[in-house]
């Protein structure tokens, strides 16, 4: 009875491709072992396959290998029922790769043998000497790496160069026995002008179009594959590698440390320190802000930051959007960011919360004075410094002076109509050239009315007891109201008072009703006293009641204004 024919592929793997160009490399003299293996094995209706598979110069930690692909993809078209390698390591190094391949080898129904090893996985015993065999190749693998990386780590340490492409402005050593390196003059020449350009324009972009304008270019290097590398113009991300690599100083990077290396140094000491504390400025500038970020004017982007929270002690999160080119700060609970919709959650705007929190402040603070309740014990020798330092501090505060608030406000929590914050007594000591415990525990803490008025899509923010500040829009549509409401009483159409203000008859209409407002309303908003929800949107969004008194109770006064 004749055996089953079994359709046999010759796997080869080197991890190197030294040698690979010889006329009998090493891959040939597996494929010629596995050959007379399967020879051997004819009577068992082995046949050897016309396709070969070697894979030259690959590692066999990786299954990511051309011709490994090519032989998987064959095994599971039914194409081959034998694999066939000279040891088990051509095949793979890894145990866990192994186990992969094996899984995929019994799904399709093939096996595979190792031509110097006697065991196949057709048999159980097979599959138990080939993990034992598996775990030590592993075990080499991976102690070989280690006692690679040591060694390359400690010959770092001692300043020489272990291989790889060279960076611009250097070549490797033209001995092939000394690990150093040796400077391209005309190279050095490029790293320099960029050093050059950084230290004199001190903005990566500006610096990338300027080396581009000179047609400066990046280190061209060519493999023996024949491959060539670089060459290009430089791009932002090669010019900040390039400012940052110490190799220019004579050093030697392993990971985070850095070694005196043996090459010579292209770039001086002088010029790297300020290169290097350049781009540590511009790494620290916030983004979408002008100027360096340690300017003597320039502000924290959000000073309340980790300061306040919400009556549910939820962190209020500082947070922006872009509106119209613009960008727009908020402080929004914590948990409405992650995605959560909470009807108690917060979400203030910054440019109106920080002002209103420092004027609070600084309120509080004067009150305080006033009544020599600054100090714990009053000291009226001292008393009138300390009141004149408090108002310093104050008018510094509503100034908006950078870092002022977020070094006085310890913390603060918002409620839905109350705000508790409390004060730094350190940080409020130093400013008023007082010790820590000469402050009076009481002027640390404050409490003040808290509100958020809704203000079209924006809001408006109460704190405390509101001064009269009469509302800029509000006076300027009242003003423009009665100035067209006397044209059309003058017999001037309505189109051509639209014409010449280049609006709309809609926009017109809708706010020329300002002017028929009770004049009490009108007063009020001229003094400022309108509530604080009293918006032109508000106004303008209904039809106006022609009676005055209904106008009042519809706009929110709490009574009847006096009419003059």
């Amino acid at each position: 009875m004749n055996k089953p024919r079994i359709r046999c592929a010759i796997y080869t793997r080197k991890s190197s491709d030294e040698g690979l160009d010889q006329d009998f490399s090493s891959l040939d003299a597996q494929v010629e072992a596995c050959a007379a293996y399967i020879a051997s094995q004819r009577h068992e209706g082995w046949v050897a396959g016309k396709t070969r598979y070697d894979d030259g110069g690959i590692s066999g930690g990786t299954l990511d290998r051309p011709a490994l692909q090519r032989l998987l993809a064959d095994i599971e078209a039914g194409l081959v029922q034998m694999v066939v390698v000279y040891k088990i390591d051509r095949l793979t190094r890894s145990l866990a790769d192994f186990a992969k391949l094996v899984e995929r080898l019994d799904a399709a129904g093939c096996s595979f043998v190792s031509v110097t090893q006697a065991f196949n996985t057709a048999s159980s015993m097979g599959r138990l000497t080939l993990n034992v065999l598996l775990s030590f190749a592993q075990f080499e693998r991976e102690v070989t790496a280690e006692r690679i990386r040591d060694k390359i780590a400690a010959s770092k340490k001692k300043g020489f160069w272990m291989g790889g492409v060279p960076p611009l402005g250097y070549d490797p050593h033209p001995d092939p026995k000394t690990r150093g390196l040796v400077i391209n003059a005309d190279e050095a020449e490029i790293v320099r002008t960029i050093f050059a350009l950084y230290d004199e324009l001190g903005c990566l972009n500006a610096v990338m179009r300027r080396a581009n304008d000179l047609g400066l270019r990046s280190k061209r290097h060519s493999f023996k594959s024949g491959r060539v590398q670089g060459g290009n113009l430089f791009s932002r991300g090669q010019i900040y590698a390039l400012l940052r690599n110490p190799i220019y100083i004579g050093k030697i990077r392993h990971k985070a440390k850095v070694w005196d290396g043996l090459h010579a140094q292209i770039v001086d000491g002088a010029l790297w320190d300020r290169v290097q504390t350049k781009l540590q400025a511009a790494s620290a500038r916030p983004r979408g802000r002008k100027g360096p970020a340690d300017h003597p004017g320039a502000a924290r982007v959000a000073p309340l930051t980790g300061k306040l929270r919400d009556d549910t002690g939820d962190r209020l999160t500082p947070t922006h959007t872009r509106r119209h080119g613009r960008q727009i700060r908020y402080y929004v609970s914590n948990r409405l960011i992650s995605g959560g919709t909470d009807p108690r959650g917060w979400r203030l705007p910054a440019a109106a919360l920080e002002p209103a929190l420092a004027d609070t402040i600084a309120s509080h603070l004067v009150a305080f004075a006033r009544n020599h309740w600054i100090c714990a014990e009053a000291d009226l020798q001292q008393g009138d410094a300390v009141r004149d330092r408090v108002r310093y501090l104050s008018s510094q505060l509503a100034a908006g002076t950078p870092g002022l608030l977020a070094g006085l406000l310890a913390e603060g929590c918002i409620g839905k109509n109350c705000i508790v914050l409390r004060l730094q007594a350190k940080a409020l000591a130093e400013a008023l050239d007082l010790h820590p415990n000469a402050i009076n525990p009481s002027a640390l803490s404050i409490e003040a009315p808290f509100a958020l008025r809704r203000r079209g899509v924006e809001g408006k923010i109460v704190v405390g007891e509101r001064a009269q500040q009469p509302d800029r829009t509000l006076l300027r549509a009242l003003s423009q109201a009665h100035a067209w409401v006397a044209d059309l009483r003058g017999g001037k159409p309505l189109g051509e008072i639209a014409a010449a203000t280049r609006h709309s008859e809609s926009y017109i209409r809708t706010r020329a009703q300002l002017a028929f407002l009770a004049p009490a309303i009108q007063a009020a908003i001229l003094d400022g006293r309108q509530p604080a929800d009293l918006t032109l949107e508000r106004i303008i969004r209904k039809p106006m009641p022609l009676d005055w008194d209904a106008q009042v109770r519809l706009y929110g006064f709490a009574q009847n204004p006096r009419h003059p």
